[in-house]
This record gives C-alpha cells, sequence and structure tokens, in this order.
C-alpha cells in the first residue's frame, strides 16, 4: 500500500481514537496536508466531538480544504436534527467567510431554541451578510435582546455592535419594548456601541438601573 494511502488510513483512524491528544494530532495531521477525502470524516466528527480544543482544530483543518467542496457539505449540517452538529457547522462557514452561504442564515437558525447554535449563527451571519442587508439582519437579530443569561448576551451584543452605527435605529426601537429585559439589553449594547471598552457586566447593570427608573436612556 502507497505511503500516502497508509497515512491517509492513521489520520482517520486517529480522528475517531478514544484519547483527545491523539484526534487532536490526527486534525492537526489532516489540515497540515489537506485532501480532499477527510472533508466528510472531519464534518462527520465535527457533529460529535466533545473537546472544544479538537472541535476547533477540525474546523482549521476544513478552512485549509477548498471553500468549493467544503461549503456545501457544511449547508447540509446546518439542517441537521443534531444540535452540535448545527452549531459546528455555522461556526465553520463563519471561519472560511464565504459569502455564497449567507442564504443558509435562516431566521430560524438566528433563534434557534439551543444557546450554542444561535451564538454559531449570529456570528456567522455577521460575517456573511451581504452588503447593504445589515439594516434587516440587525432588525433579525434584535429579537434576540434579552434571551439568556450574561453571556448570552454578551454574544449578541457583540454580534449586533459587529454591524456598526445601522444598529441604532433598531436598539433605540427595542428600548421602548415591553419587557424591561429587552430594554435593559438594548441599552447596554448601544452604550458598548459607544464605549467599546467599558465592561458589558457593568453596562448591563446600569442599563437596568435605567429601565427600573422609566427612563429607556434615549436622547431627548
Amino acid at each position: 500500500m502507497p505511503k500516502q494511502d497508509t497515512d491517509t488510513i492513521r489520520a482517520l483512524q486517529g480522528l475517531e481514537d478514544s484519547s483527545s491528544s491523539v484526534r487532536l494530532r490526527a486534525a492537526l495531521a489532516v489540515g497540515t496536508t489537506p485532501d480532499p477525502r477527510f472533508i466528510g470524516k472531519l464534518i462527520e466528527r465535527c457533529a460529535i466531538e466533545p473537546e472544544f480544543y479538537v472541535r476547533d482544530m477540525l474546523t482549521w483543518a476544513l478552512t485549509r480544504h477548498s471553500a468549493s467542496m467544503t461549503v456545501p457539505e457544511l449547508l447540509k449540517e446546518v439542517r441537521s436534527e443534531r444540535a452540535q452538529a448545527r452549531s459546528q457547522a455555522l461556526h465553520t462557514l463563519s471561519k472560511i467567510g464565504d459569502r455564497q452561504a449567507w442564504p443558509a442564515i435562516t431566521r430560524a437558525l438566528l433563534s434557534d431554541a439551543d444557546d450554542e447554535v444561535a451564538r454559531s449563527a449570529w456570528r456567522a451571519a455577521v460575517v456573511l451578510v451581504p452588503e447593504g442587508e445589515e439594516p434587516e439582519l440587525a432588525a433579525a437579530l434584535s429579537t434576540q435582546l434579552g434571551r439568556g443569561g450574561r453571556e448570552m448576551q454578551l454574544s449578541l451584543s457583540r454580534a449586533l455592535i459587529a454591524l456598526g452605527e445601522v444598529i441604532v435605529p433598531t436598539l433605540r426601537a427595542a428600548m421602548t419594548d415591553l419587557d424591561p429585559g429587552v430594554r435593559a439589553h438594548a441599552i447596554a449594547t448601544e452604550r458598548l456601541l459607544r464605549d467599546p471598552d467599558a465592561a458589558f457586566g457593568f453596562a448591563i447593570e446600569e442599563a437596568k438601573r435605567v429601565v427600573a427608573l422609566g427612563n429607556t436612556g434615549k436622547e431627548e
């Protein structure tokens, strides 16, 4: 058997090894010497790999392959019933940055019931959004204001802020929402937009106080 085929078999077996360090080395090897034969196994492994740092290496390995071959396969995973498959495929698409994947970033994904899927969709969306469609994306993302705990909310704020000033009208509208959690999150996000160095925890607590006092924080 040619050495190249032997190395391929060894790498594919390594991706399924019980040791996370072996899986990590296998993913590194696959990314170092890209081969289209690896793509299916890399994507399959992303859906079930339990270790974060190994998943990250799997994503890196996929980015080393041709986007014309990886993106169509990743788009299939975005529709998977397995949450980790959706999340990891979205994460990888954001790293590849091929805007042909944009139509796959649906409102359903942006509001996915699984937090990690939603966060991955938010990050992918701001990378892939076509020029001119940022306001529409901001409106879609704003429907998630107030969702989850502090880390979740910070992820959404960062995604919105990455879109720039186009988010301001959407945030101002959210400041009048009936839900005080939505209002506070919108206020905190605008303050972070104005002062990127501000601590989110401080911004959200200050925003909650503003909401409690009955002031939306909008300039008169």
